[in-house]
């Protein structure tokens, strides 16, 4: 059991970069695969980014390789996703994402059990 609070969505322009945080609480982030997923204005919840319990492994869709980084700082009990180069296309609902009983969860969004409600992040052109 987690619970997870997505921060620093916004309204930027294309090439400007963020910075989402997720604080976890009611567990340590230690021991469990964390990711971030996005859903766009009429499309399903995909991946974004994952990483394992200890930040040594991660996966990124394509979309966003090279431009997105994924990390965690376990002892604040804490994930992040740094976006670089930001698209108008990245414009989505970001959301965190915990799976309790995996240490390596991969982009198998039925696998995260602890889901935040989700920042909005908006690119404009």
């Amino acid at each position: 059991q987690v619970q997870l609070v997505e921060s620093g969505g916004g309204l930027v322009q294309a090439g400007d970069s963020l910075r989402l945080s997720c604080a976890a609480s009611g567990r340590t982030v230690g021991s469990y695969a964390m990711g971030w997923f996005r859903q766009a204005p009429g499309k399903e919840r995909d991946v974004v980014a994952v990483v394992d319990w200890s930040g040594s492994s991660t996966y990124y869709a394509d979309s966003v390789k090279g431009r997105f980084t994924i990390s965690r700082d376990n002892a604040k009990n804490t994930a992040y996703l740094q976006m670089n180069s930001l698209k108008p296309e990245d414009t989505a609902v970001y959301y965190c994402a915990a799976s309790t009983r995996f240490g390596w969860a991969g982009k198998e969004i039925r696998l995260y059990d602890s889901w935040g409600q989700g920042t909005q992040v908006t690119v404009s052109s």
